[in-house]
């Protein structure tokens, strides 16, 4: 038996997203989340409000009269809200709506971006939202609650786009490290494969889209099958890795954590794509290339100053001489085609700038890519 819930402001919205799409899948691409979720809270809505909210046919989901009832209700109900909300951020903010909503999953790179942000923009009120999830930055950024975002994709679980956001792939193919034990019997290898840590438990966080999944998916693949533990306090993980009660996934830009060592997978089993997503219109074409250039070169500053990615990316020649990096405002480096390595930003040129292809996803998962070159 379902557990009742009590309706909130996103219930509502969700309800609203089946009427205007016609559809729960629709709706679910809309909202970020999975059509299965989407149907165990629609009939959780349901229990709460004692009775079915809309009938499913071959034309698709269309709403009862007791929907029809609920609905003529909940939309004014989701508009004041979106006017609050938007109302109180630029009033926040104190400039009317000027401020940078910046929003990230969490991470090394999180900090070295807004510091090049800062720098660039001394003036300009600027706020981050820093979530586990990445569906749930694309949902804030789908009802104006963010301007843009850092978000990541293991390979295999792509993130479900609604109309009117766009993506620009900072790392296509970004490898997932392992953090051990100092102490730990392969601690001493420059890489290690996942047979040689079948005895060990794996530390997951539940709330991290399909991080999980992933990882799952690829010890199976090597055949093994150990413990996750699910653990949502970095500290606590950090402890729980130190004493040699676990281990876990990592980015390659992660510095180990005292007693801990980061490595890199035999065969890199694990990889994510890091995109910055915003929204159609929120910012210029201007403003998008400079926040990209911005997190791409802070992302290399700390590829290069990690000591084990430094050596991984050394062994696959994609690491340029020093003197190539460090322009304020270089040429934003292009996502790769083969899908294989992280690309580092281009030299600087005094000629032509290429800016970053911004990638429209439809709902159906088609891509559109843009390519804008000025002289």
């Amino acid at each position: 038996m379902l557990r009742t819930v009590e309706l909130e402001v996103r219930h509502l919205r969700a309800l609203c997203a089946i009427a205007d799409t016609g559809s729960v899948r629709k709706a679910a691409l809309q909202l970020g989340m999975t059509q299965p979720s989407l149907t165990t809270q629609l009939r959780r809505i349901e229990g709460a409000i004692g009775g079915v909210l809309f009938t499913r046919g071959q034309t698709g989901s269309r709403p009862t009269p007791l929907g029809h009832s609920v609905l003529s209700r909940a939309r004014p109900i989701v508009a004041e809200m979106t006017a609050l909300v938007m109302a109180a951020r630029d009033a926040a903010c104190g400039m009317g709506g000027l401020c940078l909503r910046l929003g990230s999953v969490g991470g090394p790179t999180v900090a070295a971006w807004l510091r090049r942000v800062h720098r660039r923009l001394p003036g300009r009120d600027t706020t981050i939202h820093i979530e586990v999830s990445s569906a749930a930055l694309i949902q804030l950024l789908a009802t104006n609650q963010l301007d843009i975002a850092l978000v990541q994709e293991p390979a295999g679980f792509p993130l479900h786009l609604p109309p009117g956001l766009e993506r620009r792939v900072v790392v296509d193919c970004e490898p997932r490290f392992v953090a051990l034990a100092a102490g730990h019997p392969v601690a001493a290898l420059g890489c290690v494969a996942l047979p040689e840590l079948a005895d060990d438990s794996w530390i997951v966080d539940p709330t991290a889209d399909h991080d999980c999944a992933a990882l799952r998916r690829a010890l199976s693949t090597a055949g093994l099958n150990p413990r996750l533990l699910q653990v949502r306090d970095t500290a606590t993980a950090a402890d729980l890795v130190a004493s040699g009660e676990a281990v876990r996934l990592c980015q390659p830009t992660a510095e180990p954590t005292d007693g801990t060592v980061v490595r890199p997978l035999l065969g890199d089993p694990l990889t994510a794509r890091l995109s910055l997503v915003s929204r159609t219109g929120a910012l210029s074409i201007t403003e998008i290339d400079a926040l990209y250039e911005d997190v791409a070169y802070a992302y290399e500053e700390l590829a290069r100053g990690s000591a084990a990615y430094r050596a991984w990316r050394e062994r696959r020649g994609e690491i340029r001489p020093p003197e190539t990096y460090g322009a304020p405002h270089a040429p934003s480096p292009a996502p790769l085609a083969d899908h294989t390595s992280p690309a580092p930003p281009a030299a600087p040129s005094s000629h032509t700038v290429l800016r970053a292809p911004a990638v429209r996803l439809s709902p159906t998962g088609a891509t559109q890519e843009r390519r804008h070159l000025s002289a």
